[in-house]
């Protein structure tokens, strides 16, 4: 009897293990207007963070004074003769500098999203995956146009006065163009690397070798051979260049167009990068 009953038992295990049906999982699929809609939504959660914490936005707004106020007191006798002189380089310079600096506060925001489990909550949602990269980035274009405008209205005050207003106020929005589409490859970085403060330091060696290593400071005609090179090959001299024609002659030069179509690749290269490595993780 006792033999009779796991007989029984075991055929109706088998049963049900070959009965049971294996779902696949459930994949979310939304329009693109609609993952518009989620990006959106995902950019004023980020704005109402600045909300309730002012001070991420204390660095956007102490550093472009700090910085052209340094810059030209130390630099401006050595490389020009005085700092008046050398506003006109200096300025461009810095405001292409310090608004890229400030881009990467997105990288690290989506480290520390990852890390503290916030981030598993969006991928949880039925939203698009995109949505809370594309979102804090579009949060993030408020720092740059914070940091830019400072930079602007510290640069007239501090005596620059550019031939072509208007053009170096496109400059202006050419910086915070560019930038937004760098901050793809800062968010790259965030989703790649686990902690928050090895996403600060990797970000800011990228910006280190790029910032110093252009024409933004110091005229490329007072660098080394090698260092002229490198300069010659980085974007970042191009888009100084850019808003220094653009101040200067008020025209869209070449530079210009080159910034525009290097931040296209950008984008085009390091969104889908960065898609690709959240939905992996």
């Amino acid at each position: 009897m006792t033999a009779l009953r796991e007989s029984t038992a075991m055929t109706l295990t088998t049963e049900k293990t070959t009965t049971q049906v294996v779902r696949a999982p459930r994949v979310t699929r939304v329009s693109p207007f609609a993952a518009l809609q989620h990006s959106l939504m995902m950019a004023w959660r980020g704005l109402l963070t600045f909300r309730h914490s002012p001070q991420l936005l204390y660095d956007a707004l102490l550093l472009p004074i700090v910085g052209p106020v340094l810059f030209g007191n130390i630099f401006g006798t050595a490389i020009a003769g005085s700092m008046a002189a050398y506003l006109p380089i200096m300025i461009p310079g810095v405001l292409v500098q310090i608004v890229l600096t400030s881009s990467v506060a997105t990288g690290v925001q989506l480290s520390e999203d990852i890390h503290s489990g916030v981030f598993d909550r969006f991928v949880a949602m039925p939203i698009a995956r995109s949505a809370p990269v594309a979102g804090a980035l579009l949060a993030g274009t408020v720092r740059y146009l914070l940091a830019a405008t400072t930079v602007v209205v510290v640069g007239f005050a501090m005596g620059y006065r550019p031939e072509h207003t208007a053009g170096f106020l496109a400059g202006a929005v050419l910086v915070v163009f560019a930038t937004t589409a760098i901050s793809w490859l800062f968010a790259f970085i965030g989703a790649t690397i686990a902690r928050p403060a090895a996403v600060q330091g990797m970000c800011m060696l990228v910006l280190t070798f790029l910032g110093f290593a252009s024409n933004a400071l110091v005229p490329e005609e007072a660098m080394p051979t090698w260092m002229r090179h490198v300069s010659d090959l980085n974007p970042v001299s191009y888009l100084v260049s850019a808003v220094r024609t653009l101040a200067a002659e008020g025209t869209i030069g070449a530079d210009a167009w080159w910034s525009l179509v290097a931040s296209v690749v950008v984008v085009a290269v390091f969104a889908p990068l960065t898609v690709r490595t959240l939905r992996s993780r």
